[in-house]
């Protein structure tokens, strides 16, 4: 079976430029609104003027071959001056270790067998090419530390929360590059579409009406020498990606105000 995954993995790597779909961007951690502070006004960089556009710090490289999910979620936490480690983020999400993530190739497509990967982080983290989490699963980090969470599965919930200086963490493909369409069988009963093997996790750090702006942790790698830790994408190639992970993207705020206990009743 190992030997079969590197087969794919290999293949997976083929022909494809990587910056069919990706412009590189100077990543500076100093420009843009605070993480949680409201849009006022557009910013202007490198060249372009910016919708929105939130402070994301740099996170050089992932901390496994598939801990993407948590390197993104690392750098969302740290935007809120929020500081928890690999093992801590696992612990927290969970894993379901019921049965290792394996694939058929049917005639359906590719079809893939494993445990709970909409509430739990699923499969070897530094072995299997199938390991991943949904982002239902790595929401618990961040509500762990009091964050707020929105789903945003469409252009204009994602703009929304962007205004309001909420990053988006979102599955993706690797340099939003193309992908194996699959469909993930928890055992649960659920079935979730994902991509097969450049699954990955990433970060929306700003907007405007063309391109949106990606923080990235994965960087330099066999796929690609040159991978920035910052780039924009065409809003349509975005779509795209995200609509083949079935839409999964969430909004990370900041905490909800604490009602004032002295306040006096209205009405």
């Amino acid at each position: 079976m190992l030997a079969a995954y590197a087969q794919l993995n290999r293949a997976s790597a083929q022909s494809y430029n990587p910056w069919d779909y990706i412009e590189a961007m100077i990543a500076k951690p100093e420009i843009g609104t605070p993480a949680g502070t409201p849009m006022d006004g557009t910013v202007a960089d490198q060249g372009w003027y910016w919708d929105a556009y939130i402070q994301m710090p740099i996170k050089e490289g992932q901390d496994f071959h598939y801990t993407c999910e948590f390197d993104s979620a690392w750098i969302v936490l740290q935007s809120y001056g929020i500081d928890i480690s690999l093992d801590e983020q696992l612990a927290i999400v969970g894993k379901d270790e019921s049965l290792e993530p394996y694939y058929e190739e049917t005639a359906n497509g590719f079809e893939v067998w494993g445990g709970d990967v909409n509430n739990y982080y699923c499969g070897h983290i530094n072995e299997n090419i199938l390991a991943r989490a949904r982002c239902n699963a790595m929401r618990k980090v961040f509500e762990a530390r009091g964050l707020t969470i929105t789903v945003t599965p469409d252009r204009e919930s994602i703009q929304a929360r962007l205004l309001q200086g909420e990053p988006i963490f979102f599955k993706s493909t690797v340099d939003m590059m193309p992908w194996r369409p699959a469909v993930w069988h928890s055992n649960t009963g659920e079935d979730w579409p994902i991509v097969l093997t450049n699954d990955h996790a990433l970060i929306v750090m700003g907007f405007n009406e063309d391109e949106v702006i990606i923080r990235d942790p994965l960087g330099p790698t066999s796929t690609n020498w040159d991978r920035p830790w910052q780039w924009k994408t065409k809003w349509d190639r975005f779509l795209e990606v995200i609509a083949a992970q079935g839409n999964d993207a969430i909004a990370v705020g900041p905490p909800s105000p604490v009602p004032d206990a002295t306040a006096t009743p209205q009405g």
